[in-house]
């Protein structure tokens, strides 16, 4: 694979932006990444739905008092919210110039995780996922300070319920094992004297505030640090803590590029991130710009949206369906505002088992072959794709050049698809598409295809 091919697909979801990070270089690339402004725009999917405390728990209460019939009807509009809400960020993935921001929010959303069936009010789920959206490339210790203030990370991690006379350590222990530290690096004392600088902040009308009847108003010792400290006050305890910077370090490097990061990696990247007082740009052009230069090709599996966009980009489907695509990640495990708890998406092997490995194969095939489908098992999904191929609706094209020998054909596809090729894979490929291959014969595009249709699903093409 091509490095401009393969640092499209790891600072975005396809190969879309290979030519300008060949034209412009990966720094002016990145640079232009981190300079591109993100949309604030209240989406249509929002315009009726609650948004202040009042109504949002009238819902939850009409809900709870609801007869089974209202309860299934309840369910079902939901569930179209839910969609709708997946959909429009799979459209800002797919359609934004520089995608990275997107890839970035989708790495906090997995970080900071709050999802919408606990919460039940998509409003806040929202205005979540919009500050991490607008923070995508700025500081982590800001970032963290106005996470901990998000009506969907309190309600979450039951923060309002952690009040003076009866402490909910949740939110405390989450933000020290799962959004900063990692675990071994704080004490059971640390929590709980956490659980008291968090007690009495509760979900407001636009943000967490925190009710003086349930606060804890006194002095306790957190990571060192004594004081009657607050949310803010506990963060800025956290970030002086010598292992606050590798935690994340390992996450972003885990995100983007290998599966398993060194610990010689993660240690200089952190000692940076350290330097650069916790600011997210200067890491991350660090961290691209030095391991580009590197032969890094295949180090990690393609997560479910980095496939089924690339997938469908490879066969030039150029306005691709967002809510098929919504569908197919969750069928994947990868749900967006809906993580299975809140250590989130494991990624890496998790992302491939028999199952998943097996539809993704199947995609493959529908879109290669669509039209002379052979009937075999499927899924609801499946079957919706098929029929889309099949009524011309999904238009499937797949470039090759039709005036080069078969090597030159077999090149181009690797490049494009494949972080390696080894001799026995290549001896593979050239068995099928023979050296005495001519574009003018009779059939031979149905040769390509086929050959394009084994490359899509090899093991080497699930690794990036």
């Amino acid at each position: 694979m091509k490095k401009e091919t393969l640092w499209s697909l790891r600072l975005g979801y396809t190969s879309k932006q290979e030519a300008a990070i060949g034209k412009m270089g990966i720094k002016s690339f990145l640079e232009h990444s981190f300079e591109s402004l993100p949309d604030n725009s209240t989406p249509v999917f929002l315009e009726d739905l609650p948004k202040t405390i009042a109504k949002i728990t009238a819902l939850k209460h009409k809900r709870r008092n609801a007869t089974p019939e209202e309860k299934k009807e309840f369910n079902i509009q939901q569930g179209a919210i839910s969609l709708s809400m997946q959909t429009w960020w799979v459209d800002k993935m797919i359609n934004d110039e520089f995608p990275l921001r997107e890839k970035m929010t989708c790495f906090w959303h997995n970080h900071f995780v709050a999802t919408s069936q606990s919460i039940k009010a998509f409003y806040w789920v929202y205005q979540h996922n919009q500050i991490i959206r607008n923070h995508a490339f700025g500081n982590f210790k800001t970032l963290t300070k106005e996470i901990l203030k998000t009506n969907a990370i309190i309600e979450y991690l039951n923060n309002s319920f952690n009040r003076k006379d009866k402490l909910n350590e949740n939110l405390s222990r989450e933000l020290l094992e799962l959004f900063t530290l990692g675990e071994g690096n704080y004490t059971e004392k640390d929590v709980k004297n956490g659980a008291k600088g968090l007690a009495g902040l509760a979900v407001s009308e636009e943000h967490a505030e925190y009710n003086p009847k349930w606060e804890v108003n006194e002095v306790f010792e957190y990571l060192g640090v004594n004081g009657n400290l607050k949310a803010d006050a506990l963060v800025d305890a956290i970030f002086n803590h010598p292992k606050i910077p590798y935690f994340l370090t390992r996450k972003i490097l885990r995100w983007f590029i290998y599966d398993h990061p060194s610990e010689k990696l993660v240690t200089y990247y952190g000692d940076f991130f350290k330097s650069v007082d916790f600011e997210l740009k200067p890491l991350l052009l660090k961290i691209f710009t030095e391991e580009f230069q590197k032969e890094t090709a295949g180090s990690k599996i393609k997560d479910p949206l980095t496939y089924i966009l690339q997938l469908f980009h490879n066969v030039n489907i150029e306005k691709p369906d967002s809510k098929i695509i919504a569908t197919f990640i969750n069928q994947q495990g990868m749900n967006l505002y809906n993580q299975v708890n809140v250590k989130g998406w494991e990624g890496g092997s998790a992302w491939l088992n028999t199952q998943t490995y097996l539809q993704r194969n199947n995609v493959a095939d529908i879109l290669c072959t669509g039209k002379n489908f052979r009937k075999r098992k499927m899924n609801l999904l499946e079957s919706e794709i098929l029929d889309s191929v099949k009524n011309d609706i999904v238009k499937v094209k797949i470039n090759w050049d039709k005036n080069v020998s078969n090597k030159e054909i077999i090149t181009a596809f690797s490049n494009k698809l494949l972080f390696a090729v080894d001799k026995e894979l290549q001896k593979d490929m050239e068995e099928m598409l023979k050296y005495d291959f001519k574009s003018s014969i009779e059939g031979s595009e149905n040769a390509v295809i086929r050959l394009y249709n084994t490359l899509l699903k090899l093991p080497e093409y699930q690794l990036i």
